[in-house]
């Protein structure tokens, strides 16, 4: 199982270093993201231009199952703030881990080199 972080679908999106391997892990079938992240890649499409429409076409190509944020992701995305403060994670990627906590032997996909070496997560990097 993989939780993708929006800085690895971005880099899939922007072909920007690190897209292959992101790639090849979501072709796994096994890849999730929590609808906040979802929101961010929308974000930055719109900021790139994109139309809805386009990004609606673009979020249907992703194998990419979107999960419902919710109330106990909510607080686990506020738990890990003292831990992540430092490193600068932001709330959107508390709550990409906050989904991946709920997955038994997930692993975490980013391109965001901070959260190497976070204490109880499989993190992977795509460069």
């Amino acid at each position: 199982m993989k939780v993708f972080d929006s800085s690895a679908v971005l880099a899939v999106l922007f072909d920007e270093p690190g897209a292959a391997l992101a790639i090849r892990w979501l072709e796994d079938d096994d890849a999730l993201i929590s609808s906040v992240n979802q929101a961010e890649v929308f974000a930055k499409l719109l900021d790139r231009g994109l139309s809805e429409a386009d990004i609606t076409a673009i979020a249907q190509q992703l194998p990419l199952q979107v999960v419902p944020f919710s109330a106990q992701q909510a607080r686990t995305a506020a738990s890990l703030r003292p831990a992540t403060r430092a490193l600068g994670l932001s709330l959107g990627d508390r709550c990409c881990l906050a989904l991946a906590s709920e997955q038994p032997g997930a692993q975490v996909v980013t391109a965001d080199r901070p959260w190497v070496g976070l204490a109880g997560f499989d993190i992977a990097l795509i460069r």
